[in-house]
């Protein structure tokens, strides 16, 4: 029956099975037929076609089309999807809290975020009282200019009862300026589906062509969820010495939400994967004590609860991980498809080679300022030190970065298919 079904696939159809395949089992342990290469590429393979990152932000009919061509000449196993929120959405709603190129950042610069204090020191009781509430009514005015008008909204859990929430509602569509607020929230909605009908298009396009995709549908550690949006880098850096209790209580408040958030949201997007950027838990953020009180607690709750709901982790170590290894080394085997940036390959081999698939990790300065040689011997090194269990995929430690030579890539993707067959 299966050599009957595989007769009337098509050579793109097959390609598609046999790189999905090997992807799944590099991550599940178990030995591919070679090496998969794995790639995060939001913007090389656009600048290779011409295009920049504001291309992504601004014409994705275009981006789609100049993508496809590009990153399908590689025959890597399976890449990531360019660009991030639409910039016209963004400038309409008049979004503060990120800037990106083609409006507020150079054509070729990438996306940056705002980092602040959005949610202040004095404000964790409030927050702690009622998190959604403190989010409508004081976040979300403080990130978009678009979004001021729910900062005169009452309070959501007033508007909870009885005819409460037909009359303000009523009252509040009635301000001209609430008004404004939801016409434009109807238009950016229909701009961000023509961007994602767009982005569908494109994963399309690449399946027909016998490449699969991974779709970033992210979550955070809690940790990071604080960190990044409310408190800031160093709001949450000072926090752990002045306020323990009271990061660690929207912590431990967050944590649950996060979790059935992220499963959810995962289940009607379809996919069985979900991406884990981790901005602050790296080596030089904070010591492996503050790392097991703050921050692992948080991230091993979500991590262990996407494996029960099926749904496959892929953290992103970002920075050095060194470290943390032993953290990592609690993770059941199998089960989980961690993207390293800096870490000891040999360390990290001993203490969880036998736990996670090693994602990663040619360095940023090899593949942009290094040779072809220098980027061979690296994926030699890779494969010799993690190939012989089968639990490796290569990529670059961040991805490939669209300053990468040319040369350097074909050569970290040339050496996986001739040095990394088994």
């Amino acid at each position: 029956m299966t050599d009957q079904k595989d007769a009337i696939l098509t050579q793109e159809q097959l390609d598609y099975q046999a790189r999905e395949k090997r992807v799944w089992d590099a991550i599940r342990l178990q030995k591919p037929d070679r090496v998969p290469i794995v790639c995060y590429d939001e913007y090389f393979s656009l600048k290779q076609g011409g295009l920049t990152p504001a291309d992504a932000y601004y014409n994705v009919e275009r981006a789609s089309q100049v993508f496809v061509e590009q990153v399908t000449k590689f025959n890597w196993d399976m890449v990531s999807l360019f660009g991030n929120l639409p910039g016209a959405v963004g400038e309409e709603i008049g979004l503060t809290s990120n800037k990106w190129a083609g409006y507020n950042l150079p054509p070729n610069q990438e996306y940056q975020y705002v980092e602040k204090e959005y949610l202040l020191a004095d404000e964790y009781d409030q927050f702690l009282r009622d998190p959604s509430d403190f989010i409508v009514r004081k976040m979300w005015p403080r990130m978009a200019t678009g979004l001021e008008p729910f900062g005169s909204f009452p309070s959501l859990l007033m508007m909870s009862h009885a005819y409460t929430p037909i009359y303000e509602l009523a009252m509040l569509a009635g301000q001209p300026d609430v008004r404004e607020m939801l016409e434009k929230l109807i238009s950016i909605g229909e701009k961000m589906n023509a961007h994602n009908a767009g982005l569908d298009r494109t994963v399309q396009a690449l399946m027909e062509k016998g490449t699969p995709t991974f779709i970033e549908m992210p979550a955070h550690a809690p940790f990071d969820w604080i960190s990044d949006y409310f408190r800031g880098i160093k709001g949450t850096m000072l926090d752990m010495y002045y306020r323990p209790d009271k990061l660690k209580a929207a912590i431990d408040l967050i944590t649950p939400h996060m979790i059935e958030y992220t499963i959810q949201t995962a289940k009607e997007v379809g996919v069985d994967y979900v991406a884990i950027p981790l901005h602050r838990g790296a080596d030089p953020f904070m010591s492996n004590k503050q790392y097991a009180e703050f921050y692992w607690p948080g991230l091993k709750a979500l991590l262990l609860a996407l494996i029960d709901a099926e749904i496959t982790p892929m953290p992103y170590w970002e920075g050095s991980y060194t470290n943390r290894l032993e953290f990592l080394a609690e993770l059941p085997p199998g089960k989980i498809w961690g993207h390293f940036d800096v870490v000891d390959l040999e360390k990290a081999k001993e203490m969880i080679g036998d736990v996670m698939c090693f994602w990663g990790n040619v360095p940023v300065q090899t593949l942009i300022s290094g040779t072809p040689e220098q980027t061979s011997d690296y994926v030699k090194m890779l494969i010799d030190t993690f190939g012989d269990n089968g639990g490796l995929i290569v990529d670059g430690a961040a991805g490939i970065p669209k300053e990468a030579k040319l040369e350097n890539v074909i050569a970290m993707t040339v050496t996986v298919f001739e040095y990394g067959v088994y």
